[in-house]
């Protein structure tokens, strides 16, 4: 029993020891060399938009659910507007889907800030 546990003292000792000299030169090794910071390629220059660049920088997407016969399933249309104001956006994206052939505005969806 008394040499199961020198033994096994040591074992740990040993290990404990190694672990202590490789953080240690893990610590020197960091206090010696400076960052490795990634490097940028000439192309990457600018941040990726999140955005298309033809798409609209401020408005609203509107989505209403439009019919063509009163008693037809409701189907999503989707308008895109420029316009800050959520009202005139909704007013736009009804006339829009008037003018797409959508005769019944059921009701809007929802709007989103773009």
């Amino acid at each position: 029993m008394d040499t199961e546990l020198s033994e096994f003292e040591r074992q740990m000792r040993r290990e404990i020891n190694a672990f202590m000299d490789n953080a240690q030169e893990t610590r020197r090794k960091a206090a010696t060399t400076p960052p490795e910071w990634p490097r940028e390629e000439k192309d990457t220059a600018r941040a990726p938009r999140s955005k298309a660049a033809g798409s609209p920088r401020t408005g609203h997407r509107v989505k209403l659910a439009v019919r063509t016969k009163p008693l037809e399933m409701d189907t999503v249309f989707e308008h895109v507007s420029s316009s800050i104001s959520k009202i005139e956006a909704q007013l736009e994206a009804e006339k829009a889907a008037r003018k797409a052939g959508y005769p019944i505005i059921g009701h809007v969806i929802e709007t989103q800030r773009l």
